[in-house]
């Protein structure tokens, strides 16, 4: 989105201002906001990712960094354990692997697990959960094969047919 003013660069300050229901919104570029004198207010958020992730780390007691926490520390960029919970903001890619430790419990907290998943379009969800089956048959029926389980091969293999049907 272009600024509104120069309509030239883009615009990375959106304001929207509500009077009477009438809704005005404002889009300008960093240049043009300071011209006007924009840049100089002070805004906060009230709600910000960091703030919910240092929301997260609380306990009910207060903040006192356990001696572990003190010394677990990024290589790469010096964040401590302890800076981030009072934060909320990891400071490189590095601090995942430095505090995966600290950091699984609070992902499957937030989401419910430590896997990334992502989502699946509802139109292919299906199909997808039959592939998904299919591939772990096929691993299944390759271990029988090498276990010279024939009969057991055969079940799965009926299995993967009936399951390639349903897919398409």
């Amino acid at each position: 989105m272009l600024c509104d003013i120069c309509k030239k660069r883009t615009a990375t300050l959106h304001f929207t201002e509500i009077i009477n229901e009438q809704i005005n919104e404002i889009h300008l570029c960093e240049e043009c906001a300071k011209e006007k004198g924009v840049d100089e207010i002070p805004i906060k958020p009230s709600f910000s990712l960091a703030d919910l992730f240092a929301g997260l780390l609380e306990t009910e007691k207060p903040f006192a960094p356990t001696e572990k926490e003190v010394i677990l520390k990024c290589k790469n960029c010096g964040l401590t354990y302890s800076g981030f919970k009072e934060g909320g903001k990891l400071g490189c890619s590095q601090c995942y692997e430095t505090f995966k430790e600290n950091l699984f419990p609070l992902l499957r907290r937030i989401h419910g697990s430590t896997q990334h998943t992502g989502k699946t379009p509802l139109k292919v969800e299906g199909k997808l959960k039959y592939l998904n089956q299919i591939k772990r048959l096929r691993q299944e029926l390759n271990r029988v094969v090498m276990e010279e389980e024939f009969e057991k091969a055969a079940e799965i293999r009926d299995k993967i047919k009936e399951l390639e049907k349903k897919s398409r």
